[in-house]
């Protein structure tokens, strides 16, 4: 194997995600897989033993890693909190609206794919807010207010607002930037 080529394993996990494309979460089989990835069924089943509910896991977990790379790439190099969580909407609706895959299962198989989504929600908030503890330590809280804590309510109110935003236009930048000052920025006593 070339260093440019995917491993055997990303390579099912991407024949996966384009037969979920295709088909839908409930109608793609590891038959379908291993037709795309142009392998055996057998070798589908020795890099993920769980069969077809540990191969949606992975493409779940595959695009919310990719997810991650996106996000910091977007919000590197921001020279203030507010600033950062501005950005971080920005990405996050951005991604979430040319997600076409995603969009396309949310539409047709959200009672499939929102439980599964579970899991891996918790573990990106988890690893969204590792990311934002160096920049809450730079910019500064509410004294008292423990870091992590901080995060943790950021990262989840993030989710909550950029995936329902209630009252908010998030297509506007200035009721962006309200929301970030007062319902984000105000829930940690940052400014």
């Amino acid at each position: 194997m070339s260093s440019g080529e995917p491993s055997t394993r990303q390579k099912i996990i991407e024949a996966a995600f384009g037969c979920v494309d295709r088909w839908g979460i409930e109608k793609t089989t590891l038959d379908d897989v291993a037709r795309y990835a142009r392998l055996s069924r057998a070798t589908v089943y020795r890099h993920f033993p769980g069969g077809r509910e540990e191969v949606v896991q992975a493409v779940i977990a595959w695009q919310a890693a990719s997810f991650l790379t996106g996000l910091y790439e977007a919000i590197h190099g921001a020279e203030s909190l507010q600033e950062l969580l501005v950005r971080f909407i920005g990405y996050a609706r951005k991604s979430l609206k040319e997600h076409a895959v995603l969009n396309k299962v949310l539409s047709s198989e959200a009672d499939v794919l929102l439980p599964k989504l579970t899991t891996e929600a918790d573990l990106l908030a988890g690893s969204i807010s590792g990311v934002l503890v160096p920049y809450l330590s730079r910019f500064g809280i509410r004294k008292g207010l423990p870091v992590r804590e901080a995060a943790d309510y950021l990262s989840r109110m993030l989710f909550s607002y950029t995936s329902s935003p209630g009252q908010w236009n998030l297509e506007d930048p200035a009721q962006v930037a309200d929301l970030v000052r007062v319902e984000l920025l105000g829930g940690i006593g940052a400014s």
